[in-house]
């Protein structure tokens, strides 16, 4: 049995409020999942990481794997505290690299589908998927983490259905939604979500895995998500996009050079509340100076954080759809 449970503690509409918890602690959700490929957040120390009211990080089996190795994560007690050569990874290998990392919730061994595929190339690799998720669930047996499936079918509703209903029948702690936010249009993606979410428990936490911009995350909550995560604010801070509640700074822009202002005159995180402004960021990044980073990244990460804030507490006042329509008015504003 899964040390993992949910629960769903309110809806507006199709957005649901919940609380995942687990031995280490618990996760409200929606939630945003910095992602630590290697088991660290790029320019984060943990200390800032937590301060950005991050409750939850992601890490990559495959990468862990290879760097630092089993071994070496083994003697650390898992997580929590590349020389070329092939490798092979199945769903077996990758339930044990999971159970050696620790890991709170371990997801199945999946191939994403690309995008565009055909609706022959979406079958045959959501059928190899679902092949691996019960080979994956016989062999984390033993392990008392959670367990999410993930729903796998392109842009085909049927082959997404299909998908849904097998995973089902294996029976997951939690439910992934993946091969989406792989380059196809958005109206497609929300369609998907809005076909397939409805299919999945309404027990169980559902994920939409590699998603994305803070408008991404509000249509795929109003749809029933639970949980994300995301490159993009961590990426695109080290490249000077810096998201703020009314648009995108870019830094990079030569407006900025003499800008007193901090990135978000309204935000609370280290970055804007000590008072460095635009055209201090803009010469950090011209430099390449770390602290340019650094400074970006927790500002992005507190907007992240703050806005999965705001979205639970909307929908417990049950006032989601206002929130929805202020959050596009206020980000239409160019900066």
């Amino acid at each position: 049995m899964s040390r993992m449970s949910f629960n769903l503690l309110a809806s507006d509409a199709g957005a649901r409020r919940g609380r995942l918890d687990f031995p280490r602690g618990e996760v409200q959700t929606p939630a945003f999942m910095p992602v630590g490929t290697y088991g660290s957040v790029k320019a984060m120390t943990p200390r800032d990481l937590h301060a950005s009211g991050a409750q939850i990080i992601l890490g990559n089996t495959f990468h862990l794997f290879l760097r630092p190795g089993l071994e070496v994560i083994a003697a650390h007690g898992g997580l929590q505290p590349v020389n070329g050569s092939k490798v092979f990874l199945g769903p077996e290998e990758s339930m044990h690299i999971q159970r050696v990392l620790g890991s709170d919730i371990v997801m199945i061994f999946d191939e994403c589908t690309p995008y565009p595929a055909s609706e022959a190339q979406a079958t045959a690799s959501m059928e190899l998927s679902l092949r691996w998720a019960a080979r994956s669930a016989l062999a984390h047996q033993g392990n008392d983490a959670a367990l999410f499936g993930i729903v796998q079918g392109g842009t085909f509703p049927a082959l997404r259905s299909r998908s849904a209903a097998e995973l089902i029948q294996i029976g997951f702690d939690g439910y992934a939604v993946g091969g989406l936010a792989v380059g196809e249009p958005e109206a497609e993606r929300n369609a998907m979500l809005e076909h397939t979410c409805p299919q999945l428990p309404a027990d169980k936490p559902r994920y939409l895995m590699g998603v994305g911009r803070p408008e991404d995350i509000v249509e795929a909550v109003a749809r029933g998500i639970d949980m994300f995560d995301c490159v993009m604010p961590t990426r695109n801070a080290r490249n000077g996009h810096f998201f703020t509640r009314f648009g995108t700074v870019r830094i990079r822009n030569a407006r900025y050079e003499h800008d007193l202002a901090p990135i978000d005159p309204e935000c609370g995180c280290y970055a804007c509340a000590s008072g460095f402004s635009r055209s201090y960021l803009r010469h950090l990044d011209r430099c390449n100076e770390i602290l340019g980073s650094i400074l970006g990244t927790i500002h992005n990460l507190h907007y992240y954080q703050e806005l999965m804030a705001q979205i639970r507490a909307a929908i417990e006042a049950r006032q989601f759809a206002a929130f929805r329509e202020d959050f596009y008015q206020r980000r239409a504003v160019a900066l």
